[in-house]
């Protein structure tokens, strides 16, 4: 099933501001709340928590208004928008009510605790701008691309201490990342696990840090690779490339790195869709008479025939010359624009000629004389 448009599910236009897209949220979340008796739906509830995800973080809206859905249906980690129920403090003890908790407790009966996750983390996926050739994406091309890239320190192998024996369980968590906090809230006393501050959620102490990262786990490196640009790909398309982006936390693995393409303009073919236009002069005598010429193509020279009596601005099709679509490989056409050319000097030759044409034409028959009939009328 499609998915809803993310403005459409939390009921906010696209021109709204966080403040307004964090309070239909809030809104929303409480009503589909899946401990919500009354009005719980859970496939709703994680539809508003996506859109909200994604909505709030400035970065992904940005992705999201401009490629729509399409920009994140193959990233790996999930969006992270922020709680929007966290800071609801002061009257408590001067400590902030989860509300996910007081959700958890008015509907449920009990107080349940919340873990926030300690364990490995997936990278940031990282985006880059290619600038190709028109004709690159016309044919397609292998491509070589250079980029930064975080590998893991080959002398801590990723570690970030300089040995072994430099790495220690947490003591104050006991290696479970996490440590138990006690919240006052208006239900009571609420149990909430959160990220252990000694060790920052990793379940380890490292005494001495890598002396070749710093105590980071990655170096950076310069790295270059091949991807290939394909068939019909166009401004503003994106080619994944996975695990290339940013480094992980706590063992988890890379992001992935997008490759946005830019196409360069070409100086005559112009791309509609997978469409071509392409402006041709020809000479007023071969509009009148019609002839055949051999027409550029992204393909190469066709012949077109330019049928008598062909008027200016006349456009013909070149059916199948066109760019192959990216996903289906059928091509689109080819449309020629004719700009018919007068000449500005004459031979006494030439002039004798358009002079006996227009001395065989019937008077009242030249387009002027009947433009002139219709104001007389």
């Amino acid at each position: 099933m499609a998915k809803r448009d993310y403005y459409e599910v939390l009921g906010v236009n696209k021109s709204a501001s966080k403040d307004e897209i964090k309070s239909a949220y809030r809104k929303l979340a409480k009503k589909y709340h899946p401990d919500n008796k009354e009005t719980g739906d859970e496939a709703k509830f994680k539809e508003v928590q996506e859109a909200y995800d994604i909505l709030y973080d400035d970065q992904k809206r940005s992705a999201y208004d401009q490629f729509g859905h399409a920009a994140f249906e193959q990233t790996g980690g999930g969006p992270a928008g922020g709680n929007p129920f966290s800071g609801f403090g002061g009257g408590f003890g001067g400590e902030d009510i989860n509300l996910g908790d007081i959700f958890s407790q008015f509907f449920g009966g009990g107080a349940r605790s919340t873990r926030r996750r300690t364990g490995p983390i997936r990278g940031d996926d990282v985006l880059m701008k290619l600038r190709v050739d028109f004709m690159d994406v016309v044919n397609g091309k292998d491509q070589e691309i250079s980029f930064d890239f975080d590998e893991e320190c080959p002398h801590c192998h990723g570690t970030g201490a300089e040995s072994p024996s430099d790495i220690s369980t947490c003591t104050a968590c006991g290696g479970r990342g996490s440590v138990t906090r006690q919240q006052r809230s208006l239900f009571g006393v609420v149990d909430t696990e959160v990220v252990c501050p000694t060790c920052g959620g990793k379940g380890k102490i490292i005494s001495k840090k890598c002396s070749a990262c710093g105590g980071s786990g990655t170096h950076r490196v310069k790295k270059t690779t091949k991807i290939h640009i394909p068939v019909g790909i166009a401004s503003g398309q994106q080619i994944r490339l996975q695990g290339y982006g940013g480094a992980g936390q706590n063992g988890g693995g890379h992001g992935d790195l997008y490759v946005e393409i830019s196409v360069k303009p070409h100086q005559f073919f112009q791309r509609d869709k997978n469409d071509i236009h392409l402006e041709v002069p020809i000479d007023f005598v071969d509009a009148i008479l019609g002839t055949k010429i051999e027409v550029p193509t992204v393909y190469g020279e066709m012949i077109l025939t330019i049928p008598e009596g062909t008027q200016p601005g006349q456009i013909l099709r070149m059916k199948g010359q066109g760019i192959k679509d990216l996903r289906t490989g059928k091509p689109g056409d080819q449309y020629v624009h004719l700009l018919i050319k007068s000449p500005t000097s004459l031979s006494k030759k030439q002039k004798e000629a358009l002079e006996q044409y227009r001395a065989n034409t019937k008077a009242g028959d030249s387009p002027f004389e009947k433009f002139k009939k219709f104001f007389k009328k």
